[in-house]
């Protein structure tokens, strides 16, 4: 069985096509059932995000495991398999785990060093969880992985340093409007990223008010920032006195459609107004960028500016990051290599044991008379001889095991002898070039 990750994310793809990939909760049970049910996946996690699907699978082929992967992602997107493949990265093995700990720590985020994909990918854990569709492969990668993310954020200056999207977001609206104190800003939603809006309108000096399908999500959420709420039929009202809308639902379709800011802007003279749509799919009609006074920052923008968006998260700090992550990888293989060796340490105990009971029979045949207390003697010191036999090799495959390299010690072993178990025969991480097309210029490397 091997890790494998296929995913979508703002690296590689344009927004318009992230937008398709959306997913709800019941969207997302479904997908982890599908993959489970398919031919060569056996655990899934899949973390889908405003700016990224990906699926983390444990697979008992590469090739079937990208094929399968590859086929619930192009359901979910309404495409097919080709048309996708150009946007896809596949990351395997070692690879897979490494980027898992990039993205936990937020290094692979559209702004470097934000916290909210830790939570997101804690949530998809959870929910992995709770459907079965992780086990022994996939637990300890998550849990180690959401350990790494928090270990980054708290021993290098990324956690200070690194501003959510919502923070560069509201930049760009202070950048076209000025400070955003004392101003009226309208959140549409009151869901987690419309919690860290609200929440960072707040800590801004903003006059928040909540707009919600469910108004007791919008009162509790008013009530923790200091704002109010308003019901979305007076959305037209709500926007005449707000200086920005802040949209982040969930929905499936628009929420905000250009007859309803034409007819709020009507009233409003010649102020303008900023519209911040961090959905995905998107709240706003594309149409509303169009009308007079109106300036529009949605994720397509910040995609097309986070070459330079990632704040001032200093080199050092993403050096740290990435040393940590080496490591921590380093120190997860090293753990999964020597758990994959036991059955065969298992193996070969087992084996020597059977001689030992079989030679002691034959024994106790030629020997008949032996008494029983010279007969136990003769039973220990033979076994104590097979167990310090055993001893070195046993403790040296699982050290070297768990060595880089990439060396078969426990096949060897098996080899050596003729211990009749079976091992999965799938190709390394360092190898992906000879299972995939490799393109070197993108992420991950693979499509």
């Amino acid at each position: 069985m091997s890790l494998l990750a296929v995913g979508v994310s703002h690296q590689t793809a344009p927004v318009a096509l992230l937008e398709q990939f959306a997913m709800g909760a019941d969207d997302r049970v479904k997908a982890l059932h599908e993959l489970v049910g398919s031919d060569h996946v056996s655990e899934a996690l899949v973390l889908a995000t405003c700016n990224r699907i990906e699926v983390f699978a444990e697979v008992d082929r590469f090739h079937g495991g990208v094929t399968d992967v590859g086929r619930v992602l192009a359901r979910q997107a309404g495409a097919s398999v080709e048309e996708l493949s150009p946007y896809v990265t596949v990351h395997y093995e070692d690879q897979a785990v490494e980027h898992l700990f990039t993205v936990a720590a937020g290094l692979d985020s559209m702004v470097v060093g934000e916290t909210q994909v830790l939570g997101q990918l804690r949530a998809a854990y959870a929910l992995a969880r709770e459907e079965g569709t992780v086990g022994r492969a996939l637990h300890p990668v998550a849990q180690r992985a959401l350990r790494v993310g928090k270990r980054v954020h708290s021993e290098t200056g990324i956690d200070k340093a690194g501003a959510s999207l919502v923070s560069v977001a509201l930049d760009r609206a202070e950048a076209r409007i000025g400070s955003l104190a004392g101003r009226p800003v309208l959140v549409v939603g009151a869901g987690s990223m419309g919690a860290l809006a609200a929440t960072t309108l707040a800590r801004r000096g903003a006059d928040v008010v909540i707009s919600s399908r469910t108004e007791a999500s919008a009162e509790r959420l008013a009530e923790t920032v200091g704002g109010r709420t308003a019901p979305l039929d007076r959305m037209a009202e709500e926007l005449a006195a707000a200086d920005v809308l802040l949209t982040c639902t969930g929905a499936t379709g628009l929420v905000v459609g250009t007859d309803v800011v034409a007819t709020a802007m009507a009233g409003r003279g010649d102020r303008p107004l900023v519209v911040v749509d961090l959905a995905l799919p998107r709240d706003v009609d594309p149409g509303v960028a169009a009308l007079p006074g109106v300036h529009v920052v949605d994720l397509a923008l910040l995609q097309g500016d986070r070459g330079d968006g990632s704040g001032p998260v200093a080199v050092d700090d993403i050096n740290s990051a990435r040393a940590m992550i080496e490591a921590e990888t380093a120190l997860l293989r090293a753990e999964r290599r020597a758990a994959e060796v036991g059955p065969t340490v298992s193996a070969l105990r087992s084996q020597a044991a059977e001689v030992v009971d079989a030679e002691l029979l034959r024994l106790a045949g030629r020997l008949p008379d032996l008494d029983a207390r010279a007969r136990g003697e003769i039973a220990r010191t033979v076994r104590r001889v097979v167990d310090k036999l055993l001893h070195e090799p046993t403790v040296r495959v699982k050290e070297l095991a768990a060595s880089p390299g990439g060396t078969d010690y426990a096949g060897a072993l098996r080899a050596l002898f003729g211990l009749g178990i079976d091992a999965d025969v799938t190709p390394g991480a360092g190898r992906l070039a000879d299972a995939v097309t490799v393109d070197p210029d993108r992420p991950g490397g693979a499509a």
